[in-house]
């Protein structure tokens, strides 16, 4: 299962600095472990700066889903998008939807990093509304939620897409210093 997930990192949650200035909330990190919100085909929702933690926390939230014998698939949004679009031109793109559609959690990184572009939106709300219901979505932003809609752009597919993401998910936003900087090297000075 964890080498189908293909997690971007091996992040495991007993390694996540609680004490680190990120305003995680303990007991819905304990409840989000507890992978009921993926027996209840819940979704969601990390927001915060870059560096923060985001991918970190998926990524060990989808080895706990693992553990928990839960399929589980890590994607940064931007590449899935790419590999849908060349799906389509190899005529395989309805074979790839109904792979990720399977899994039990999807945790799509780098959400809305940049503006949807038309046939991109379409791929998102298919994938969307095949889980909807039936299945867990992770996403990790940095863009907040009330800017998700206008980054979408068309309204009518981001209504569609938000309403099947947005309502039936956990929300945890992250704050603080980039943990990145934190274990930065160290500067050697003169510049």
């Amino acid at each position: 299962r964890l080498e189908a997930a293909g997690l971007r990192q091996d992040a495991r949650l007993q390694e996540l600095d609680v004490r680190a200035a990120r305003s995680l909330d303990k007991g819905l990190l304990e409840q989000l472990a507890s992978c009921r919100w993926i027996t209840e085909k819940r979704n969601l929702i990390l927001t915060g700066p870059t560096g923060i933690g985001k991918s970190f926390l998926a990524c060990a939230l989808a080895r706990k889903a693992c553990e928990h014998q839960f399929s589980a698939r890590y994607y940064r949004l931007p590449r899935l998008l790419a590999e849908l679009s060349i799906a389509r031109g190899q005529g395989t793109l309805r074979t790839k939807l109904a792979s990720i559609a399977r899994v039990d959690l999807l945790v799509l990184d780098d959400w809305l990093l940049t503006p949807l572009e038309s046939l991109e939106r379409r791929d998102v709300l298919e994938i969307l509304d095949d889980r909807y219901d039936k299945r867990s979505t992770a996403l990790c932003a940095q863009l907040p939620i009330d800017n998700w809609h206008a980054a979408i752009g068309d309204p009518t597919l981001a209504d569609a897409i938000l309403d099947r993401l947005v309502h039936n998910a956990y929300r945890l936003g992250l704050g603080g210093e980039s943990m990145r900087k934190s274990k930065g090297i160290p500067s050697m000075g003169g510049g």
